[in-house]
């Protein structure tokens, strides 16, 4: 059966990564008939109605399906279709309350357009009430206009569809989780709707365990345990986790959502010095935003020479407990930490877990930083979210199973892992960071001059 799902207009680069991964979480065989990023609509082709609302009723980027009742380029040809293809289902339809309505994308009717494209369908014998608010059938004529059709008073559309309605989505509950509504927040919180939409892509669901290691104030946690998956989580910065107070932490956060049950927990470490035992396969999934490094360099746990202060090694030994304790740190590489997470990735997943992770990049292939690889790790999806002067990519993996590891690539592998990074300053560690100040410096000496 075709089906049309309307999408949301955000994050068109996110969204059949989303949609994709929802089939999976949901067990539907889906077929992308036909999709374009410049138009909300896409064709999807599933085994059932029940399939369609399955397939949508947890997306963040849809906003619904409909039964895909006709398409055509004029509505001559729209009418022609929707006759080919339903009319043996007309008559279950017949004495159900129903409503008619049209959406525009990128294009705009009179009252009285409206009115005769949708008297046009009067052909359709349904006796029915016509009932305005939640009848037992709706019905959508989507119009798919050019670009500034408006401006450039375009009279018609390039696409018509007719859909019957089948299933809403979840996209309501960006609201629920807005930053602006939470206890507990610090500057590089992720924003609700994102948060969300990485925990689909990473095919959070109940009875699984995620992890996020760069955890803050819980922004994945909690969206992966809106979803049912238990959230557990660690920060170089035990402070980020604590927070202020019982009401004002990461598991207030939980408390305010009452997501208490779906707290598995949360702890101070970092990547590299962490109490999870490597190679033992537990996550089903890890979701991060890991720290860029632009405001200041990157830090790990430990001493940039442990031969020139052995005071601080003693001190460490005698106060690691204490609660005031606060542990040295030295600077860390941009790309030792990309790397470092996929390694964790490979050691910690169960077959066919992922990890999505964001990675930030400058606008300029001069200065974009290369997709980190991993014998173990299957790259399945990049989405971007364009700024201004740089972008950041959600990056996807799924962990193979070891039958599917090459074992040549992985003995390639661990050979480079020991190889170290040249560079002491935050710029040499952070290619990103360096592209990033000299392109905004050159931009702004060039705007003076």
């Amino acid at each position: 059966m075709d089906f049309l799902i309307k999408f949301a207009q955000a994050h068109e680069s996110f969204r059949l990564a989303e949609i994709h991964a929802l089939a999976i979480v949901e067990s539907v065989e889906l077929k992308i008939v036909e999709y374009s990023n410049e138009s909300p609509f896409c064709l999807a082709r599933l085994q059932s109605r029940a399939d369609a609302r399955k397939l949508v009723r947890r997306s963040i980027l849809a906003q619904s399906i409909h039964e895909l009742w006709g398409v055509g380029d004029t509505l001559d040809e729209l009418h022609e279709s929707v006759t080919t293809r339903t009319i043996e289902q007309w008559t279950k339809f017949g004495s159900s309350s129903f409503k008619f309505s049209l959406d525009s994308y990128q294009g705009a009717r009179s009252s009285s357009e409206k009115l005769s494209i949708i008297n046009g369908f009067a052909y359709l014998p349904f006796d029915g009430p016509i009932v305005m608010c939640r009848p037992e059938e709706e019905f959508t004529v989507f119009e798919l206009w050019p670009r500034n059709s408006v401006p450039l008073k375009i009279q018609q559309p390039d696409r018509l569809f007719l859909g019957r309605f089948i299933g809403g989505s979840s996209r309501e509950i960006i609201s629920k989780f807005d930053l602006k509504k939470r206890s507990y927040i610090s500057t590089t919180s992720m924003d609700s709707e994102l948060s969300l939409v990485t925990a689909n892509i990473a095919l959070a669901a109940p009875g699984k365990l995620f992890y996020d290691p760069f955890v803050g104030t819980g922004s994945f946690p909690i969206a992966c345990a809106h979803f049912g998956a238990i959230g557990w989580g660690s920060d170089i910065d035990g402070r980020s986790i604590r927070g202020e107070g019982p009401r004002k932490s990461l598991k207030g956060n939980f408390e305010q959502y009452g997501l208490m049950t779906r707290l598995g927990g949360a702890f101070s470490a970092d990547l590299i010095n962490t109490p999870i035992r490597r190679h033992r396969r537990i996550w089903d999934g890890i979701v991060c935003d890991p720290p860029y490094g632009v405001r200041e360099g990157l830090r790990v746990l430990g001493l940039r020479d442990p031969k020139k202060t052995p005071w601080l090694i003693e001190q460490g030994k005698r106060k690691a407990c204490s609660a005031d304790y606060v542990p040295p740190k030295k600077p860390y590489s941009f790309l030792a930490m990309l790397s470092d997470i996929l390694d964790f990735a490979a050691d910690t997943l169960v077959d066919d877990g992922r990890v999505a992770f964001w990675m930030p990049t400058a606008n300029d292939e001069n200065q974009e930083i290369a997709v980190p690889q991993h014998p173990s790790l299957e790259l399945v999806t990049i989405c971007v979210q364009n700024f201004n002067k740089w972008s950041r990519r959600l990056i996807i993996y799924r962990r193979l199973s070891d039958d599917n590891v090459s074992t040549v690539a992985l003995a390639v592998h661990e050979s480079k892992k020991h190889r170290t990074i040249a560079g002491t300053t935050v710029d040499d560690l952070n290619p990103f960071r360096r592209g990033y100040f000299r392109k905004f410096q050159a931009q702004n000496s060039s705007q003076q001059h």
